[in-house]
């Protein structure tokens, strides 16, 4: 369930006219982008953004980045982009960050085949079956596969790779149980429970992604907010992806987690503007 509260009958050139009002004058209006963008849809922020260039002439997102700054900056900008290219920045953001290859596992793993394919051809090109079907032979045989595999410390072995990037989700899922039911311990546990190398750590996180995505976000939010020095990076990635999905789901996952509410974590280590529009975006309101 998704935590973005959208108000009914709103007007996309009343909202492009409200933007433009703020962002021109003696200083911007901060809080007057954040009552708007932090309450509409990626539908409405398309025509929002369409309705700014047709009255303005001019592109509302370089408007935005000019006019603001900081994390801030960052999260409003990550926010007004259509989902898929949200996305590939952050993808190509991650690529030319060395070592950053989680997040593009992340969003292979978590993300429909659909939204894939609008987004990432290039990038990833396994087409993952969808339906809810589980064949109960391959999930047998293939959770004895994925075990000798780590046994053996075979993690880039080819049906490794073949079972992680063909099979559907609820397939996977299957597999994953039957692989702690017949050896006793999870997947992931026996990964971690290996030397660290870059691939498998990888590989640990495409298969989090693949079981438990929102217990996955649970534990990015988790680590971005205990860390010494908040991981903005990772705290803004999580929030503006999962707004308009399953931030709400998420929420609960970290509140039975750790005993705190996620909007009271997030208004405890962010400030200012950035804290407003992440509270807007979780629900919440300051």
């Amino acid at each position: 369930m998704a935590t973005l509260v959208v108000p009914e009958n709103v007007s996309c050139v009343d909202d492009a006219q409200a933007l433009q009002k703020a962002c021109h004058g003696w200083g911007t209006n901060e809080k007057a982008i954040i009552s708007i963008l932090g309450h509409r849809n990626a539908a409405q922020r398309k025509q929002i953004r369409l309705a700014y260039s047709e009255l303005f002439q001019e592109d509302l997102v370089k408007r935005l980045e000019s006019e603001l700054n900081g994390d801030f900056e960052k999260a409003v900008y990550r926010w007004v982009l259509d989902p898929e290219d949200r996305d590939a920045v952050l993808a190509n953001v991650a690529i030319r960050k060395s070592g950053d290859y989680h997040v593009i596992v992340e969003i292979a793993c978590v993300l429909s085949s659909e939204e894939l394919l609008a987004l990432l051809v290039g990038l990833v090109t396994a087409f993952r079956y969808e339906g809810d079907e589980i064949n109960t032979r391959l999930t047998n045989s293939e959770a004895d596969i994925l075990h000798d595999a780590i046994k053996d410390k075979a993690f880039n072995h080819e049906d490794v790779i073949r079972i992680l990037t063909t099979r559907s989700k609820a397939q996977l899922m299957a597999t994953f149980n039957r692989y702690r039911d017949d050896h006793g311990s999870s997947i992931t546990k026996d990964l971690l429970d290996e030397p660290a190398d870059e691939f498998k750590t990888v590989l640990r996180t495409a298969i989090r992604c693949l079981n438990d995505h929102k217990k996955y976000y649970e534990k990015i939010l988790r680590n971005a907010i205990k860390k010494v020095g908040t991981d903005e990076d990772a705290l803004t990635r999580v929030i503006v992806t999962r707004a308009e999905k399953d931030l709400n789901d998420i929420k609960e996952i970290y509140y039975k987690r750790n005993s705190v509410p996620l909007d009271q974590a997030v208004a405890k280590d962010t400030s200012g503007d950035y804290k407003a529009f992440l509270l807007a975006l979780l629900g919440k309101e300051e």
